[in-house]
């Protein structure tokens, strides 16, 4: 009887530990499609997807290019942007400056996946705790993209004390460019005019791999 059990019956007598990645997929996704069970469709979604690591990374064009229709793909987004508010709710409970790795950790899901440049920061309180983070450019990362001035916008508006800035390399190797070099310094000089501290500039490459220029003590 226990192998007739569908996903949602199992989770419910045993406990969403007790699924698989397929079976608690099946549980969000509710139904199947003509010919095919909702966990069919889950174990099909993964194949494609490269298991629940490539299903995290997915955006709406991905899923749609792995077969999950529109009401599907909007259940997979919103469960995936659930798990992210609630990393970054984990995240902003710690002093941020303490523990660099946990950053670097927590970007590495935010931006994997994504297949242009992003440029963001973390703004932080007097207790180096995350008050708010914003993407502010996404796409080829120029000298005249990437100026302080919108990054130090928003650090006024949320009354930051420091921000930890981050960008990706598509290229998959973190090591900061001469460009990455220069701007991060530019970054902190006119940071310090306004009295706001750079506290890192994390560049994110491959799963694993990144560089905290804070740490190399680039300025």
């Amino acid at each position: 009887m226990e192998m007739a059990s569908s996903p949602r019956e199992r989770l419910l007598r045993h406990g969403a530990q007790a699924l698989s990645d397929e079976e608690l997929l099946a549980v969000l996704l509710r139904n199947g499609c003509p010919g095919r069970s909702a966990l069919e469709v889950a174990c099909g979604l993964l194949k494609r997807a490269g298991g629940l690591p490539g299903l995290l990374a997915a955006n709406r064009v991905a899923l749609a290019e792995y077969g999950a229709s529109e009401g599907r793909a909007s259940i997979v987004l919103a469960a995936l942007e659930v798990t992210h508010r609630l990393r970054r709710a984990r995240l902003a409970r710690r002093n941020l400056l303490s523990d660099p790795a946990a950053v670097a950790h927590y970007l590495a899901l935010r931006l994997r996946g994504e297949g242009q440049e992003i440029l963001g920061a973390l703004y932080l309180d007097a207790r180096n705790r995350l008050s708010a983070e914003r993407e502010i450019f996404r796409g080829t990362l120029t000298r005249a993209a990437a100026e302080p001035a919108a990054i130090l916008k928003e650090a006024i508006r949320h009354n930051a004390a420091r921000f930890i800035v981050f960008h990706n390399h598509l290229s998959g190797d973190p090591t900061p460019s001469k460009e990455d070099l220069a701007f991060t310094r530019r970054l902190a000089h006119a940071a310090s005019i306004v009295d706001i501290g750079l506290a890192d500039h994390v560049i994110l490459g491959e799963p694993g791999q990144w560089v905290s220029h804070g740490r190399r003590g680039v300025w």
